[in-house]
């Protein structure tokens, strides 16, 4: 059995090694893709099962200064990284936006973007940390299922492209994610220097929305060659296209519940507080109209005041009965 075994991971490894592509044979990690794979696993492992448990009862680890040098370091990072995809073909108008087939030569362009290709793979390894120091900070509610499969995919999704196809028209994907993470980064790098700098990052809804707008540029990007000639593995056309629309829609359902739910929990809020308002208020008018602000009226008040508005509703008149229900109705509603 476990020479069978043997021979079965024997074969897959081989088959890498004969079809990937000979440029990158023998770079670290690039011999097979099950390295790749148990790294992905056991960062899942850590941070959703083990770091948890781990820090359970210890108390959170105060990371400022660590996190503004992390994340200076990947807005530097990103910015090169951006640069060399950007100079090896995208910046320059040696690449085609329309069909940008792979270019397999060993010319000192085509080197330039394999090894910006393998940087870029393993820029997705460094960006554990993201994940890592939430769980050092007991950020546990930071370390969702969006947040988990956006960085274990990463490295594992990278990898083939690495492998296969270093460079030509899925390699838009990157320029467009590298830029994005400068903007990212820098952000979080802000936010980590404390309180009296949140006033100068208000834009965090606006940069899940440059999220989303990336993922839309990568599939449009992608799938256009469904549509056109171009000597261009369609398998890798499907891979990044249908990356870009799941995380398309997983940062459009975080986007929805963070900032459109946040939005209508106040606006209930809001309106919960005005429908108990007003009957109390036109009330408190109608006693001091009729003269009969008693203790007892005024104990009634006091009632309305902690909540109780509905009590007042038969006092009203007919009309003004009937908005002040519809109104309860829409705040109950709402909650």
């Amino acid at each position: 059995m476990a020479h069978l075994l043997y021979q079965g991971l024997e074969a897959f490894n081989d088959f890498f090694a004969r079809h990937g592509d000979q440029r990158v044979k023998g770079w670290f990690l690039m011999s097979s893709p099950l390295p790749t794979l148990s790294i992905c696993l056991s960062y899942v492992y850590i941070v959703k099962v083990l770091g948890p448990k781990l820090m359970e009862n210890r108390k959170p680890f105060e990371l400022r200064r660590v996190l503004i040098a992390y994340n200076a370091f990947q807005v530097v990072f990103s910015t090169w990284l951006f640069y060399e995809l950007g100079m090896s073909g995208w910046l320059t108008g040696d690449y085609n936006y329309r069909c940008q087939p792979v270019d397999y030569s060993n010319s000192a362009l085509g080197m330039r973007m394999v090894h910006a290709c393998w940087w870029y793979y393993f820029s997705k390894f460094t960006e554990f940390f993201d994940t890592f120091f939430f769980v050092l900070r007991k950020k546990n509610q930071h370390i969702s299922t969006l947040h988990v499969i956006h960085h274990g995919c990463m490295p594992m999704s990278v990898w083939f492209g690495v492998m296969f196809t270093p460079g030509g028209h899925s390699t838009f994907f990157g320029l467009l994610n590298t830029f994005v993470h400068i903007i990212m980064y820098f952000y979080y790098m802000v936010a980590a220097m404390g309180p009296q700098y949140q006033k100068y990052i208000w834009w965090k809804k606006h940069l899940t929305t440059l999220q989303m707008i990336q993922f839309i540029g990568i599939m449009t990007h992608a799938f256009q060659l469904l549509f056109v000639e171009c000597n261009y593995p369609r398998a890798f056309v499907w891979w990044i296209g249908m990356h870009a629309v799941m995380f398309f829609f997983l940062f459009s359902e975080f986007y929805k519940q963070t900032y459109n739910d946040g939005t209508k929990r106040s606006g209930a809020k809001s309106l919960a507080a005005f429908a108990k308002f007003i009957p109390c208020n036109l009330q408190m008018d109608k006693l001091h109209q009729n003269g009969h602000a008693t203790n007892g009226h005024a104990n009634g008040h006091a009632k309305a005041v902690n909540g109780h508005a509905s009590s007042y509703y038969g006092d009203l008149p007919p009309e003004l009965r009937q908005r002040t229900s519809e109104a309860a109705a829409v705040v109950a509603g709402g909650n």
